[in-house]
Order: C-alpha cells, then sequence, then structure tokens
C-alpha cells in the first residue's frame, strides 16, 4: 500500500526527536503499548492531545469485561459478543479477545489498578447489556475507566516514559520504501516542543480514541474528533465498518438543542435492576428482547428511539428509585453527581435519556498483531477496526480490546526490532509531496459536519438522509477546495481548522459506508431497508482514499477479514 501523498496544510516541523517507537494516544490502549514497548528495551515517546488522563477511558463508566467469575468461560464470552456483533465479528479476534483477556486483566491489577471486591475479597463482577452472566468488574462503582487510567498513568511517570503532552498528531512520516518513518505534530501551548515538529520512528501505534465528535450529541470527549482515523486514510491505509456507529441508549438528555459532550449513564444502572419507562411509567422493553433493558445496545437504542417516535416524545426515562440513596450514593456517586448538577435527582425521580454517539465500532483495518495495511503503522483501541465487534460492539469489551491488543503489538514491534538486530532500521523520511496541502476548513464548519450528521446519518438512516447528508458534506468539501485552486488561500493552519478537516474526512467515509449498506445490522439501522440481509450484506465494507482524495470503497467476499499484507 503507497501513500496517498496528502497531507494537511501545516508549517514544516521546526524540530524532531527520535524514537523506536511512537504512541499517539494516553488512553488504555496507547498505554498499555507504551508500557510493554518500554519494558521490551525500545525507546518509546507517548504523544497525546490534551493530558495524559484526559482521553476517552477516564470517561469509561461500566467496567471491563472478562471471563473472571466462578462458572464463566471465555467460549461463553465468545458467544455473547459473536451475539452482539451480528454475524460480522472475526470469530478468531474474538477469541483471541477472550482467551487472553483473563490474564490481560490481571496483569493491569499488577500494575496498580484497584478493582471494586466483594465481602471475600474477589473482584466483584456485575452485567450489562448483552452479557449472560457477571462478568464486568468495575472500580470505584461506576468511575472503572478513571481508576484504569490513574493506574496506566502513574506507571508511565514511574517509568520515565518520555511523553509530549498537548500535541496534536497531523500526518504520518514515510521513508522512500513507503514504510512508516514517525509523524509530524503540533504541540500547543508551552513546553519543552512547541509548534509543528517531529518524531522520527520506525513503528507509529495509533492509539487515538474514536471520532464521536463527528455527530452534536455525544458521549465522547472534545478530543475525539477522528484525527487517527483521518491521517492513517492520508498515509494511505485501510478503514473498515466505518458505518457502524454505537448510540448510547442511556444518555442525560439535556434538551433537543444540546450539543457537545453529554453525561452518560453506564448500562450498569440497568445491569442493576433500573428500567426504561416512557412518559406513562410503562416498560417498553419488557416483551421486545428476551434481557428486556439488558439486550444489546443497538436493540435497546431502537426500542427507544422507535418508543420516542411513536409517542412524538424527545426522551424517554430510565427508573431506579427502587434502588434507594445509599445505592446510588454507594455503586454510582459519579453518575449521581452528573444528574443532581442537571437538575435531576435519580433517588427520587426518573432519569430523562436519550441515545447519543458513543462508540466506533470500526476503524483502521488491522491483523490480529495490530499491524495495518501500512508497514509499521499500529493500530488498537477505538481507532481501529480488529473485527472483536463487528456490527455492534458488546458493553465492556472495548477497555478489554485496549488491553489485549496493545500487548499484542508491543510483542510484534519487540519481536519485529529482535529480528533486526544490529541492522535496525533508520527512518529517513521523505521529503513533503510537491503537490498541494490538503484544503482546511474553517472552524465553524465543524459545527456544520455535526448536524449533517445527526440529521442524515443518526441512530435512523435511509438512502433520502445519507445522500442529503452526502450532498451537504460534498458542499463543504468543494467549498474548501474552490478557494485554494482559485486563489490559493485556505484556512489558517491551526487546531480548529484541523480538526475540523479530520471531521470531514470520516463523515465523508462513514456516509459512503452507510449509503452501501443496504440494510439493518446491528447498529446500522436503515430505515428503508429494515431487514437484515445476511445473503448480500454479512461482509465488510473497506475504504481507502485515493491521491485525488476520492474514496475507493469495496467489499470483502466473506465476513472474514482479509489479510493486511
Amino acid at each position: 500500500m503507497t501513500s496517498t501523498g496528502i497531507r494537511l496544510h501545516a508549517p514544516a516541523p521546526g524540530w524532531s526527536i527520535s524514537a523506536d517507537v511512537v504512541v499517539v494516544g494516553s488512553g488504555v490502549a496507547g498505554l498499555t503499548a507504551a508500557l510493554r514497548c518500554e519494558a521490551a528495551g525500545l525507546t518509546t515517546v507517548v504523544v497525546t492531545k490534551a493530558r495524559l488522563d484526559d482521553g476517552s477511558t477516564r470517561w469509561a463508566q461500566g467496567g471491563i469485561a472478562a471471563a473472571l467469575g466462578e462458572g464463566d468461560t471465555p467460549e461463553q464470552h465468545l458467544e455473547d459478543t459473536l451475539v452482539a456483533g451480528a454475524g460480522l465479528c472475526d470469530e478468531e479476534a474474538v477469541r483471541t479477545l477472550v482467551t487472553e483477556g483473563p490474564d490481560a486483566v490481571r496483569r493491569l491489577i499488577s500494575t496498580g489498578a484497584h478493582f471494586d471486591t466483594d465481602g471475600e475479597g474477589d473482584i466483584h463482577l456485575t452485567r450489562e447489556g448483552g452479557h449472560h452472566r457477571r462478568r464486568i468488574a468495575h472500580a470505584g462503582g461506576d468511575a472503572t475507566g478513571a481508576e484504569v487510567s490513574r493506574a496506566l498513568v502513574e506507571a508511565v511517570r514511574a517509568r520515565g516514559l518520555r511523553t509530549i503532552e498537548n500535541a496534536l498528531v497531523l500526518d504520518l512520516l514515510t521513508d522512500a520504501e513507503g514504510r512508516t518513518a514517525g509523524v509530524t505534530l503540533h504541540v500547543m501551548g508551552e513546553g519543552q516542543h512547541d509548534g509543528v515538529g517531529a518524531v522520527h520512528a520506525p513503528a507509529v501505534v495509533l492509539a487515538t480514541g474514536g471520532m464521536g465528535q463527528v455527530f452534536s450529541a455525544t458521549t465522547n470527549p472534545s478530543v475525539s474528533t477522528g484525527d487517527g482515523v483521518a491521517l492513517a486514510l492520508r498515509a494511505g491505509a485501510e478503514v473498515s465498518d466505518l458505518e457502524f456507529v454505537q448510540f448510547h441508549p442511556t444518555v442525560l438528555f439535556l434538551g433537543a438543542d444540546a450539543e457537545g459532550q453529554q453525561p452518560l449513564v453506564s448500562e450498569a444502572v440497568r445491569g442493576e435492576g433500573a428500567y426504561l419507562v416512557d412518559g406513562d411509567g410503562v416498560r417498553f422493553m419488557a416483551g421486545q428482547h428476551e434481557l428486556a433493558e439488558l439486550a444489546p445496545r443497538d436493540i435497546v437504542a431502537k426500542g427507544i428511539t422507535r418508543r420516542m417516535l411513536e409517542q412524538g416524545a424527545e426522551h424517554m426515562y430510565l427508573d431506579a428509585r427502587h434502588f434507594g440513596a445509599a445505592m446510588w450514593e454507594h455503586r454510582f456517586p459519579t453518575i449521581l453527581a452528573a444528574c443532581r448538577a442537571n437538575g435531576i435527582d435519580p433517588v427520587t425521580e426518573p432519569i430523562p435519556i436519550a441515545p447519543a454517539a458513543h462508540y466506533a465500532s470500526g476503524g483502521v483495518r488491522t491483523d490480529a498483531r495490530g499491524r495495518t495495511t501500512v508497514p509499521g503503522l499500529y493500530a488498537c483501541g477505538e481507532v481501529a477496526c480488529t473485527g472483536v465487534h463487528g456490527a455492534n460492539r458488546l458493553a465492556s469489551n472495548s477497555l478489554l480490546e485496549g488491553l489485549v491488543y496493545a500487548e499484542r503489538i508491543a510483542a510484534d514491534i519487540a519481536a519485529a526490532r529482535a529480528a533486526d538486530g544490529l541492522h535496525a532500521r533508520v527512518p529517513v523520511p521523505v521529503p513533503d509531496p510537491e503537490k498541494p496541502a490538503h484544503p482546511l476548513l474553517t472552524p465553524e464548519t465543524r459545527f456544520a459536519i455535526q448536524r449533517t450528521m445527526t440529521e442524515g446519518a443518526g441512530v435512523l438512516r435511509s438512502e433520502e438522509s445519507l445522500a442529503r447528508a452526502a450532498d451537504q458534506l460534498q458542499r463543504l468539501r468543494t467549498e474548501a477546495r474552490d478557494a485554494l485552486e482559485e486563489n490559493g488561500k485556505t484556512a489558517e493552519p491551526g487546531v480548529d481548522t484541523w480538526e475540523a478537516t479530520n471531521l470531514l474526512c470520516v463523515a465523508r467515509v462513514l456516509v459512503a459506508a452507510a449509503r452501501l449498506r443496504e440494510e439493518t445490522r446491528g447498529c446500522h439501522w436503515r430505515e428503508d431497508r429494515a431487514e437484515r440481509d445476511d445473503a448480500n450484506w454479512r461482509r465488510h465494507i473497506v475504504v481507502r482514499l485515493n491521491p485525488d482524495r476520492s474514496l475507493a470503497v469495496r467489499t470483502t467476499d466473506t465476513a472474514d477479514f482479509p489479510p493486511v499484507r
């Protein structure tokens, strides 16, 4: 796979450093990969867009799923994952996840993470949607992600890993053979480095998280602008299954016009017995699925949305008044505080909720060792598509995937370095292409993209809504291109314009894939194609970026992932 030659419009790097590995992102996937690489003797640099603990991991409330409980087995975990994935999981990838997962969690504990325990000192396990057994380990009641992030950040600092915070990664550097040679990045604010620079390395691990900010309402932090997927596309990598965006069913409803990150009401609240009800107090999920409120997330999100449409309502309710104050305060203190901060007391009243963009099941296509279609470029965590999640992520599998596949990436990089021995490659980046850089979008375009995607490619989709979204996105792209070609002008390089440009890139791919998939499957719900169509669509959609910035879209022959090499 060769580079597209496309890059973001940015100043030339004014400084550079070198390493064996550069890890981009500081969530569970990125920091685990960095710690394992450093332990293998590799000089490792961690680059993160905000502070080390500001990524998506710390917002994870529910927990981490693994077959740790008595009577539970990896095989049962595998079955639940395959069911949630609606026929598109790569079974071997899932088997790797559930088999290696329990030991990966134990290694996380040895790193310093503390999970809640029962009276006998064993890890307290709970249930979430789609799981038939209690296998969700949690910390601080509903603050699992914060505890995992704390433990990993402390370990990184204790080991003295070099970190570059407040840095937006721009583009991949490659050598004359098309292999990874590092990244360019822009460091914001004061620090050892400032402005645009470069980290030269023969291995780059993308762990940049998701792209939730492509929608108006999301549970994702503001930094989740699809930067890793956009970078990979410009570098010539393939992405897969981007149409499968999971909308979390129960997000605190703050009003129809609310935008940006919204407070999540964890699936674990339903796991402990909360009910979904409409404005009349009627439980509407009972009878729709054997697990009722604990059905897989796509089914619950559809059930909520369907009821909203039937009743002309803007939201539904989650009723957990029967928990009592003590349980709320002990088990879900973070959610309790968020609700009360927004004028809702779940101890005495139902919580208004509605679905919001939560997790991208698709991403940069990888193999079982995290390798992408670009030599030397790896991806793990939400930015990656390993085949584990299929058409819909099973609750609390994301932290586990980050752990397991980060460890596999580190092992692969270390093995490759050991095989090279004294002949380890020192990457020499080729000069920037002479062709004009990618035109940048103005900062306010971000909101136009979000509104377009929410209206046309949200929970409910159709050919009409998706075609309208595609036209609007193309108009934004054309306006930026014409401004560059006609007068050589583009928006001023900066974080806001780079983020808006990345959002447009991933939005185009998402809409193109959603239009092509003419069926309803998992978290992809086509109103005009309401049935699942295994005969024609039990396969993956793979997209790459052409040098002229058009999209090359294809489908795989089967549900199996093709090799990346």
